[in-house]
């Protein structure tokens, strides 16, 4: 039987800058950067960016160049996404990128990949949207092959390389891990398939279960994989002064995702919202005592290895969540370590 993988913490970014912020975008990809390095040196061991196309208020299109400004402002922290839209990607390019920055960032770099779903980007992007699986599934093994450092040939429905050797070689073996979200049973069984760390995004019986059944069924132990999840905290000891303008961030993030998730027209996706309070519940808010208690309970329940809270609510300036930060390493994060 594996050994369950050590507990990992650490922030998520999407540098959503809304009407009304304080902040223009270049003051507001500045100060995410400055904060980064700060957590750096408080001991946290992620940081994550996810990636949407085609918004008005900024939300982070590219996470590969910030990859870069903070792999060389950084020397602990590990680096990656949840997630890249496979689907917009040309992976042999995106194969080079992630092995430069593994060399940059001595072997810091991961990649959390998905499919995508909303109808605006595949518009904009002019790809048809039955193609999201196979471009997905393409272009994972496409980097899995890249990631060896040998020369292959690869010819899929959508992607053809003819006698390549992506250089330089990543300085992880067999290159930055690899994760895949999922929102639903076809996804997770995807992952396990494709033989990936989950990024789950549904219910704990859609999507964790089957994914652990299969990657049993395919002859490893789930415990040697991690299972990553955004699962933001506040810690303070004034919930009713400091909560309401994080509230406010995330209906405005939820309204958006909903009206994408309803565009889209999916099953899957159309569950996480139909009936349902659009307004995100998952924010641990709390003193440290609180917020130690309830994450110990949640990464109990659901085998999680890999856990990010939100660095920078949208509509805020980074420093507003900075105390919470510094309360969360000294007060928290050792007694998790302690522990997992």
């Amino acid at each position: 039987m594996s050994t369950r993988p050590h507990l990992r913490v650490g922030a998520c970014y999407d540098f959503r800058n809304p009407p009304g912020s304080p902040l223009t975008w270049p003051q507001l990809y500045g100060a995410v950067l400055d904060q980064i390095s700060w957590l750096d040196e408080l001991g946290y061991d992620l940081v994550w960016f996810t990636e949407h196309h085609f918004v008005d208020d900024g939300y982070l299109p590219s996470w590969i160049p910030v990859a870069g400004a903070v792999a060389g402002r950084t020397r602990h922290i590990r680096i990656s996404s949840d997630i890249t839209l496979m689907p917009f990607q040309e992976p042999l390019r995106l194969a080079e990128d992630l092995a430069v920055l593994d060399n940059i960032s001595h072997g810091r770099m991961e990649i959390g990949v998905g499919m995508g779903y909303a109808v605006h980007e595949f518009h904009g992007f002019n790809i048809p949207r039955p193609q999201r699986v196979s471009r997905t599934e393409e272009g994972v093994e496409v980097l899995k092959r890249a990631f060896t450092g040998e020369r292959f040939s690869y010819s899929g429905k959508r992607f053809t390389y003819n006698d390549v050797r992506v250089t330089p070689t990543p300085v992880q073996q067999g290159g930055p891990p690899i994760w895949m979200a999922a929102m639903g049973k076809p996804g997770a069984e995807r992952a396990a398939r494709l033989g990936l760390n989950l990024l789950p995004q549904g219910a704990a019986d859609q999507v964790l279960e089957p994914w652990r059944e299969a990657t049993r069924s395919a002859g490893v132990d789930p415990l040697s994989r991690r299972v990553g999840i955004i699962r933001p905290w506040l810690v303070t000891d004034d919930r009713d002064r400091d909560w309401p303008p994080i509230r406010a961030a995330e209906r405005y993030k939820a309204g958006i995702y909903a009206d994408w998730l309803t565009d889209s027209g999916d099953n899957v996706t159309l569950q996480l919202t139909g009936g349902a309070d659009p307004i995100p519940q998952t924010w641990v808010v709390g003193d440290e005592d609180k917020v130690f208690n309830d994450m110990c309970e949640f990464i109990d329940a659901h085998g999680i290895t890999d856990v990010v809270t939100w660095g920078c609510p949208p509509g805020f300036h980074p420093e507003q969540m900075n105390d919470s930060f510094e309360r969360f390493a000294n007060g928290v994060l050792p007694r998790l370590r302690e522990r997992y």
